[in-house]
């Protein structure tokens, strides 16, 4: 059975997003600000989801993914962090099951992508 199988929901909620985050290596939850559960690899954040009611969800994107879900509705530039290619989902219903799956790990990746390559080796390592 694929890994990825065991994430098939039909709407996103905020225990199936912990149960997918917590799936990719190294990562790490936290609540910061009160409020907002923040999945992080190496301390840099690749997801936050507030964890009230409704729940919306930020993560990074490419430049131009970015710019093509910020015209759906239900998902708009996350506030603060629009100037680095994160969009924030309102609307749960807005992403099926393998866009939430594609956008989270692509947000993973493009976080790791950034981090000092010492740190990427650490985090290779058993």
């Amino acid at each position: 059975m694929a890994k990825t199988a065991a994430f098939i929901f039909c709407v996103m909620n905020i225990e199936s997003l912990r149960q997918y985050c917590l799936s990719l290596p190294h990562t790490k939850e936290d609540v910061k600000w009160g409020a907002d559960l923040c999945f992080t690899i190496a301390s840099k954040m690749y997801c936050v989801a507030g964890i009230e009611s409704p729940m919306k969800v930020s993560f990074k994107c490419s430049d131009q993914d970015f710019d093509l879900l910020i015209e759906r509705p239900g998902i708009v530039p996350a506030p603060y962090m629009a100037r680095n290619k994160w969009a924030m989902v309102e609307k749960a219903s807005s992403l099926t099951i393998t866009e939430w799956e594609h956008y989270i790990k692509q947000s993973y990746f493009l976080i790791i992508s950034k981090l000092p390559k010492k740190t990427i080796k650490e985090l290779s390592m058993p």
